[in-house]
């Protein structure tokens, strides 16, 4: 069983997403946070596994609260939900840490795969989210020499693999611009994810352009 922390300052939205949330077998709300200091202290007692994190709250916004439940709880996942899709947003998220990007127009079916995706550890983004992310919403990726010389556990060819992941590259796509096979590819991008302690390529994106995980 999925455990979930709902945060959100509206209780409509709040009572609507517990609502469609336990017409699941597989996922229970745990607790429901309005605001961010709120979520941040049910995610210490309740321990969730996913956390359902508006952006926009009062007393401390979601980007803020999902840094401290990530400091306290990092194997807890945060799952963003909210109203707003634009570049500051999105770049406040991703350098709080949240695992995925959902907007509020998401159908039942999607926020249920986003919050059993979360679980598992996969990032996932609502598709207008993921373009902005592949586009770029803010400058490219370093060269690979630069971010060798930033982080400095990598070896040169996963600086090569770090950088064409943060450019947004799937996997078959590095393998081929490397001459490597993707499960070549799969295994350099396990290891940087450890050596750069973070768990998902959202993450590696926010850290490679500069911003604190």
């Amino acid at each position: 069983m999925i455990r979930v922390l709902v945060a959100d300052d509206q209780a409509i939205v709040r009572d609507g997403l517990v609502t469609v949330l336990d017409l699941s077998d597989d996922v229970a709300v745990v607790g429901q946070a309005a605001d961010g200091a709120e979520a941040v202290r049910l995610a210490a007692d309740l321990a969730p596994d996913v956390v359902l994190m508006d952006l926009r709250m009062p007393v401390l916004d979601g980007a803020g609260a999902t840094v401290r439940i990530l400091a306290e709880r990092p194997a807890t996942r945060v799952l963003v939900l909210t109203t707003f899709a634009d570049d500051a947003s999105i770049a406040a998220a991703l350098r709080a840490g949240a695992i995925g990007y959902l907007t509020k127009d998401a159908g039942r079916q999607e926020l249920l795969a986003a919050i059993r995706a979360a679980a598992a550890g996969q990032a996932v983004f609502d598709p207008e989210v993921g373009a902005r992310l592949v586009a770029g919403f803010a400058p490219p990726p370093p060269p690979a020499d630069d971010l060798r010389s930033r982080f400095p556990a990598l070896t040169a060819r996963e600086a090569d693999v770090l950088a064409r992941v943060a450019a947004g590259s799937s996997n078959p796509e590095i393998a081929a611009a490397l001459f490597l096979s993707p499960a070549t590819v799969k295994s350099y991008v396990t290891a940087i994810l450890a050596k750069l302690e973070v768990t998902s390529r959202a993450q590696v994106i926010a850290l490679v352009l500069g911003a604190a995980r």
